[in-house]
């Protein structure tokens, strides 16, 4: 076995690029000897340091950490360094379980609204549900993404996964009623949780639901539908009527696969 190895050939075995490998030299890590050609030996003392960056880059040590601990490594500092190790991997499993409950969520979500039927009207009792909130004129799908952000942004700390994030919006009845479709004056999100920093509450009682599918140019026809129902039925209505997005451009770029519903406070029958 040799003694020294070129950079080609180290790069090649630990599948790290030239160009790290020549960064760790700069940074002092690894101190080839140079040939009289120029080209860069590097001995096996050398080399083992590969494995260890490259382990500790995987757990997001930052490169002055490991030069530190590759300065003094002894079984103290090895130790510490391991138990360190640990702790990082115990939070990774944590935030890996978080991520698989979130993603097994939308996915029972999407299964679920795949069998939804549209069309159709149901009054289905909900609970008490707490908003937040962001007022301001919507008039283009293009708008509305940047209001949704925006609330986003405003309310990050509250929203555990965008993914799941139940958003609604309020359209403009008044446009609604001269027959102007995806007009709307505010858009919020419904929180997870009870909690004393909200900007409104969706009172509990029963809510007359209708779901349509498509683009929400049609909402204003829709919207027509739900409160022509509610009058030839007797409902009601006890507050403005509101859209759910069961399924948007988070899940589809297809328009035909969107899922939205239609809900609206009625006064509980007798």
């Amino acid at each position: 076995m040799r003694n020294y190895y070129k950079i080609s050939e180290i790069s090649k075995l630990y599948g790290i690029g030239a160009d790290s490998i020549r960064f760790y030299e700069r940074l002092g890590i690894l101190r080839p000897r140079r040939e009289a050609n120029g080209y860069r030996l590097y001995s096996l003392k050398e080399m083992y340091k590969l494995n260890i960056i490259r382990d500790l880059r995987r757990l997001d040590f930052s490169m002055a950490q490991i030069k530190e601990y590759l300065a003094d490594q002894s079984v103290g500092n090895t130790l510490e360094l391991l138990h360190r190790e640990k702790l990082l991997l115990g939070e990774r499993m944590r935030e890996l379980r978080t991520r698989d409950e979130l993603i097994g969520e939308r996915i029972a979500v999407l299964d679920n609204a795949r069998k939804i039927r549209t069309g159709v009207f149901t009054v289905k009792n909900m609970p008490e549900r707490f908003c937040v909130q962001l007022c301001e004129h919507i008039a283009r799908d293009e708008e509305m993404d940047f209001a949704v952000k925006k609330l986003h942004r405003r309310h990050e700390e509250k929203i555990r996964d965008f993914g799941n994030q139940v958003i609604g919006a309020f359209p403009s009845m008044e446009n609604m009623r001269r027959g102007h479709s995806n007009v709307y004056d505010a858009v919020f999100f419904i929180l997870e949780s009870e909690t004393p920093d909200y900007d409104f509450i969706l009172p509990a009682g029963e809510y007359l639901s209708y779901f349509y599918g498509g683009g929400y140019e049609q909402n204003a026809e829709r919207m027509a539908e739900v409160l022509a129902y509610a009058e030839n039925n007797g409902l009601r209505l006890l507050g403005d009527p509101f859209e759910m997005y069961e399924i948007d451009n988070r899940d589809t770029m297809r328009e035909e696969e969107f899922l939205t519903e239609i809900q609206v406070l009625v006064e509980p029958r007798r």
